[in-house]
């Protein structure tokens, strides 16, 4: 198994869930929460997310050596988000800590068909300047998993270069910050080994509006790339092949919030195991379906015992 370091946010989640007041209209906009008004809400949730740890609990429980880097604050939910990386034995060891910034913290509002609008205070999640490139020195990863900066490049392309001085290899799940810097993303693209984005984020690098024109271009800069197209499943290419890949179950959704960070995490956890593309591929489908079919972000991550069944992947030309 590997050594696998995640690299990213950590936040604190608090899910308001209600049947009545939270429903949709048309236009996709929740009902109206009339000002002054006092709401009763059905249940509330804590739980822990952000997509490093997220990432993290995925490689943990498939049986990697997990370790996850980030910034949180000595404060309540900072001792959440702790607790919740020793459960899962996940090595906390090199989180540092924001003085005078709370723990990032996120308020999810869930609707009854498992869609979510998120209000996040990120707090010190953005602390990334605080993150030292060279712990890595002490790790010796075989691989980072590295989510979004919140468009700190150079942060970003110090940990790069460390990275790969030391012969680790970059899983890479770039945010809309880092988008917004999209030639910066492009020059930190050559030391990516697998590259993670939706169809609306590859439109933000490469011109396109097919999924096949999109993954041909993307594919110039970085070996492996996969590309996510919700309910369409994906497209996917180790840098011989292009694969289609369709959902792994139709299952009705109770919250959507961590199904991208299970995919690109549950991708790594087989892949760094030793197994197939296409087999990672399988898995990754398999655990976002199963979280989510979970409300929060960790519930549903799946274990590598868990026994798969084939799901649709077409090669095409």
């Amino acid at each position: 198994m590997a050594r696998i370091v995640s690299v990213g946010s950590a936040l604190q989640d608090v899910y308001l869930i209600d049947h009545d007041d939270f429903g949709t209209n048309s236009h996709g906009f929740f009902n109206q929460l009339k000002l002054s008004a006092k709401v009763d809400i059905d249940k509330i949730k804590f739980s822990t997310g952000g997509g490093a740890t997220n990432a993290a609990t995925t490689f943990a429980r498939s049986g990697h050596e997990s370790i996850f880097m980030g910034c949180i604050s000595e404060d309540p939910a900072g001792q959440a988000i702790l607790n919740s990386l020793d459960d899962e034995g996940i090595d906390s060891s090199y989180i540092t800590y924001a003085k005078n910034t709370p723990t990032g913290y996120s308020v999810i509002m869930l609707t009854p068909g498992g869609e979510r609008t998120i209000l996040t205070c990120r707090g010190a999640s953005t602390r990334f300047d605080a993150i030292d490139p060279k712990d890595l020195e002490t790790i010796y990863p075989d691989w980072l998993y590295v989510t979004t900066f919140h468009g700190d490049m150079d942060s970003l392309d110090q940990l790069f270069t460390k990275a790969k001085s030391l012969g680790a290899k970059i899983m890479f799940n770039p945010g809309k910050f880092e988008l917004e810097h999209s030639r910066k993303l492009l020059g930190l693209l050559s030391d990516v080994d697998v590259l993670l984005v939706n169809k609306y984020e590859a439109q933000k690098i490469v011109s396109g509006t097919l999924l096949t024109e999109l993954i041909a271009k993307l594919k110039n800069y970085v070996p492996n790339v996969i590309i996510t197209d919700g309910h369409q499943g994906a497209i996917a290419t180790d840098g011989k092949e292009v694969y289609r890949i369709g959902i792994y179950e139709d299952v009705k959704i109770k919250d959507a919030t961590g199904a991208g960070d299970a995919f690109g995490s549950g991708f790594l956890a087989a892949y760094a195991a030793g197994k197939s593309f296409t087999d990672s591929l399988t898995f990754a489908s398999a655990n976002s379906t199963s979280v989510i079919q979970h409300i929060g972000s960790k519930d549903g991550i799946l274990s590598q015992k868990t026994k798969l069944h084939p799901m649709p992947i077409q090669e095409i030309r």
